[in-house]
């Protein structure tokens, strides 16, 4: 039997949501159907995703918080149960890049605020619902890492090493609670275009972006760097019941970079 793509009345947290993969992965989940909770530090910025929630044909809620304060990860949690006594789905997207430099130089201040949002915060924000999966015998999470999930790469050490702990993290919680009908499961973008990599590209090419984009297109094989929707459409099926037998697995957006050799032509 064939199963819809949808998530009519499923209940989901997305954090990282006021801009790039989080809001646009959030605005699809609403064109699905689905009651939505944001999360992030611009409350303008949530009003205006939770807003496009509702008009895509969802419910949309915001709450500001600060993933890398715990107090605030476990307010967001309370939200929801506020609001609607539990959650279906959790898209735990928030992240930061963190300092761009050598291993060697590397400042350990920067290393522990890197680690704290992009791999505590989900650790955190997984305990505070995972109780109440348990219960009801179902649940989703989606956690995004990155290519650098599964390859190193130069110059971001404490970026590489915490998105190699997302995949570390999925896959360790999935191992334990699968046979409870809750499915976890890694996002990897590669190269999309995000307020992020924008700021990466602004860094490597002294302030010219556009050009500092053009320059990385090339290293994907399908000759371009994704869009927020196009990752944000991946976040969202793994939340559905058609990605029901997907589980503790490394999902990429990557336009091929991961699993194939680009030969330039």
């Amino acid at each position: 039997m064939n199963k819809a793509v949808s998530l009519e009345g499923k209940r989901i947290i997305v954090t990282g949501a006021s801009t790039g993969i989080g809001a646009a992965a959030a605005e699809i989940m609403g064109s699905l159907g689905a009651k939505v909770l944001v999360a992030a530090r611009s409350e303008d910025k949530l009003k205006t995703v939770a807003g496009k929630v509702t008009k895509a044909g969802g419910e949309g809620h915001y709450f500001a918080a600060d993933m890398a304060k715990e107090a605030d990860i476990k307010a967001l949690a309370d939200k929801a149960n506020e609001l609607w006594g539990g959650v279906d789905g959790v898209f735990a997207n928030a992240g930061m890049g963190g300092p761009a430099m050598p291993f060697a130089d590397f400042p350990l201040a920067g290393y522990d605020e890197v680690m704290n949002v992009n791999v505590r915060s989900m650790f955190i924000l997984i305990q505070r619902v995972l109780p109440g999966m348990l219960e009801q015998k179902s649940g989703s999470i989606v956690c995004t890492g990155s290519i650098a999930s599964e390859r190193g790469l130069p110059m971001t050490p404490a970026y590489n090493i915490s998105k190699h702990a997302v995949l570390g993290l999925v896959r360790s919680v999935s191992s334990e609670v699968s046979r409870h009908n809750i499915r976890v499961n890694c996002l990897i973008p590669g190269l999309i275009r995000t307020p992020m990599l924008e700021g990466l590209a602004e860094v490597l090419s002294g302030g010219d972006v556009e050009q500092a984009l053009k320059i990385l297109e090339p290293m994907v094989p399908q000759g371009r760097i994704g869009t927020p929707e196009e990752a944000g459409w991946l976040a969202a099926f793994l939340l559905t019941d058609a990605a029901s037998y997907v589980n503790g697995q490394a999902w990429a957006a990557d336009g091929g970079m991961l699993g194939t050799m680009n030969n330039g032509g």
